[in-house]
């Protein structure tokens, strides 16, 4: 039975309280990419509470996405938006979502996330990372960039962290691992970096900014 809203909000107030709760109900996030990285943020920022999640990705479901990314073989071939926004909705009910199938490009960011608080940079390719992180912090002023940079590979736990590079960007991962090297990418790395980057996101809403 799907609760009503009333009582998921209760549920999620109870957890956090009704001031934490009402600023995460509130908040605009843009997940940029729905691979390993942006569909666990997703997940994990929609079990949250987040009031609106924006969803920016291009790309269809692949058999090769399966191991690390939040979606099932019923999916393949669908696209990312399409499937992962359904996939939140029976997670959380009455989260706001605005999809948008599109490459994101210098030409379209600033439109894409202008609607957004904060943005989530869950990229594979260095030099869309690399535009991305240009865009918001030259073209929208008054952006949260979360991004993230090395998670592959077999490498300790511990050697994920969130570095604040400046007042309004963050940095998550090892910084050094590469898709490229060894076996790439595993699911429980990738995940430990994408909640890095979720909590981040929570406690920039919640104004606790130091790291």
């Amino acid at each position: 039975m799907i609760p009503t809203k009333e009582q998921w909000i209760k549920a999620l107030t109870d957890r956090h309280g009704e001031e934490l709760q009402n600023a995460f109900s509130s908040a605009k996030v843009a997940v940029c990419g729905l691979g390993g990285i942006g569909s666990n943020i997703a997940i994990l920022l929609a079990r949250t509470g987040i009031g609106r999640l924006i969803l920016i990705d291009f790309d269809r479901v692949d058999i090769t996405n399966l191991h690390r990314q939040q979606y099932k073989a019923s999916q393949i071939g669908m696209y990312k938006t399409d499937v992962l926004a359904d996939n939140l909705r029976e997670i959380a009910p009455y989260i706001e979502l605005e999809s948008h199938t599109e490459r994101i490009t210098e030409d379209n960011a600033a439109e894409l996330l202008q609607g957004a608080d904060i943005i989530c940079e869950a990229f594979d390719d260095a030099e869309t990372k690399a535009m991305l992180t240009d865009i918001v912090l030259s073209e929208l002023p008054d952006k949260y960039l979360v991004a993230a940079s090395g998670m592959a590979g077999m490498g300790a736990a511990n050697s994920i962290r969130t570095r604040r590079i400046t007042n309004r960007f963050y940095l998550c991962g090892d910084e050094i691992s590469d898709v490229g090297d060894g076996i790439g990418l595993v699911a429980p790395r990738v995940a430990l970096c994408a909640a890095h980057q979720a909590h981040t996101v929570l406690r920039i809403i919640a104004k606790k900014l130091e790291v």
